[in-house]
């Protein structure tokens, strides 16, 4: 029995490539490059400053000016936090319903906290989430389990009587080793090469209402 909601936030709440690429395209720009086009950033938005710097600029963790470049990338990110950022078509409506249907939910996301927790204020979102798990508030990030696991003890459910929706393959394998029914968002950025029908999850939907249904 479904007894709460688990989200990722970025590709699967909140669209939030938009904002992302242009402190991507900042850089590229700044260093005579050309902007790369939305379509091709959303692939890797889930990916966060590690996958968007590697799309930008082949820069890996381990290279010598990765740092450099990771906290430029989110210096910018941040002075553009919620510009073009937006809920995805569907998702206030599958809020209202939760609500009303009196099921928690909550947010849990890889992004760090101080990117996340002013976006969820500024979408509207953080006094109804039963909670909010960021990146850097636990040890270990996704696909690790630890991040849901706190997220459901936090709202006292038990990890088999939860789903977690994401939109990148991290979020299918950290739901499988927490013990929590993963549902794939198919209308998420779906950043990794093999298609989501081989993740493994129980479920994939098209549209953020189809979660409706499901539960």
């Amino acid at each position: 029995m479904i007894k709460a909601i688990l989200f990722d936030f970025d590709g699967t709440v909140a669209d939030t490539a938009p904002d992302l690429g242009h402190a991507l395209n900042r850089q590229r720009i700044a260093r005579g490059l050309s902007p790369l086009p939305i379509t091709l950033i959303r692939r890797y938005a889930s990916a966060g400053s590690r996958g968007l710097l590697h799309l930008g600029f082949n820069l890996k963790p381990d290279d010598v000016t990765y740092e450099a470049m990771r906290e430029e990338f989110l210096r910018f990110y941040a002075e553009r936090l919620c510009h073009d950022t937006c809920l995805f078509p569907g998702i206030a409506n599958v809020i209202d319903q939760l609500d009303i249907r009196n099921l928690p939910w909550g947010i849990v996301t890889n992004k760090p906290a101080r990117f996340t927790r002013p976006l969820v204020q500024t979408l509207g979102l953080h006094q109804r989430a039963a909670c909010i798990i960021s990146g850097d508030e636990t040890a270990h990030t996704k696909p690790h389990p630890e991040p849901l696991l706190t997220a459901c003890r936090q709202m006292d459910i038990s990890p088999q009587n939860c789903i977690y929706l994401g939109d990148d393959l991290r979020d299918v394998q950290a739901s499988m080793a927490a013990g929590i029914k993963p549902i794939v968002a198919r209308y998420g950025y779906l950043g990794n090469d093999a298609p989501p029908e081989s993740w493994g999850a129980d479920h994939l939907i098209n549209h953020p209402e189809d979660l409706l249904n499901y539960i």
